[in-house]
């Protein structure tokens, strides 16, 4: 296949290029470099792989056939959408819409990376991919919320007014090598924070919870969708659930780190809970995680004592 991948310079962007490039795909990477790092990509450059810097909030041009679009471009923390709040708003609506632009006029499927966002602050736990959420559409994580909320609508549409292949996952909390440092996300900050030996932050009390997927998983889970039949949304995620303080204190054991762990207030509309319900992913997809925590986070220390 060729692959187009808006995002591609991203933390997952960059692992579904490689994993697409060794199974012997053509990849054409876009990315404005917004968040983006071309060091997550430069390894690539020698393969069949093609970097575009573009902005996909303008219109994509893309030469010769396409056989997959995924369309990964946008902000993904909370640092990131708070402070580039209209960018994020623009890529999840303007950008969505012209990269499906560009799968119709290429013919070809599309999937778009989705968030366990959608749910907001959920009702229902664990959630399953037909409930509707608990969102905030003014608050200020709304434009990260309402952005991919608005993208499943116009995905949506396109499959059904235009006819186009087009898939949406759910993607829940993931983690691995090539996360920035410092974008705010739990693993990469509680990692730095250790690795530095200064206080782990926690916002909240900590019971707060999460559901952390290994990188390889996630990208196994996501191109099964794009080879399904179905343009249902599609939850990808670990089940596992534990508070943010066990994942803190797991960091401080398995990086030596005398750090000691300080709370802070809880960001306004930050979900309580947080894990998906897999079963559609299980029996469409015949997907799992795989990857244990420790052995994920094992190779997560590993990169991020390199950047330290």
């Amino acid at each position: 296949m060729r692959v187009v991948i808006t995002g591609a310079a991203g933390f997952i962007g960059s692992h579904l290029s490689e994993t697409l490039l060794d199974r012997g795909h053509s990849v054409v990477g876009i990315d404005n470099l917004l968040t983006g790092d071309l060091n997550n990509i430069a390894h690539l450059r020698d393969r069949d792989f093609e970097f575009i810097r573009h902005d996909v909030t303008r219109y994509i041009d893309v030469s010769g056939s396409v056989d997959l679009v995924l369309h990964w471009a946008s902000p993904a923390s909370p640092i990131d959408y708070l402070e580039l709040p209209i960018q994020t708003l623009k890529v999840g609506s303007l950008g969505t819409h012209n990269a499906l632009g560009l799968a119709k006029a290429k013919d070809a499927r599309f999937v778009i990376a989705s968030t366990s966002e959608v749910y907001g602050d959920p009702l229902e736990h664990p959630q399953k991919e037909t409930y509707w959420g608990n969102v905030n559409p003014v608050g200020p994580r709304g434009v990260y919320d309402e952005a991919k909320r608005f993208a499943e609508a116009i995905t949506m549409a396109y499959h059904r007014h235009h006819g186009l292949d087009a898939k949406i996952i759910r993607i829940f909390n993931t983690y691995g090598p090539r996360m920035r440092i410092h974008d705010g996300r739990a693993v990469p900050t509680f990692i730095g924070q250790a690795l530095r030996g200064e206080d782990v932050t926690i916002f909240g009390s900590g019971t707060q919870t999460r559901s952390f997927c290994y990188v390889t998983d996630l990208v196994d889970g996501i191109l099964r969708l794009a080879e399904s039949n179905t343009n249902d949304p599609v939850n990808v995620g670990n089940p596992h659930e534990m508070s943010i303080e066990e994942i803190a204190r797991t960091i401080i054991q398995m990086t030596g780190s005398s750090s000691q762990i300080v709370f802070k207030p809880l960001p306004t509309d930050d979900p309580k809970v947080r894990r998906p319900d897999i079963t559609r992913a299980r029996t469409i997809l015949g997907w799992e995680p795989k990857v244990a925590l420790e052995q994920g986070l094992t190779s997560t220390i590993e990169y991020f004592r390199t950047k330290v």
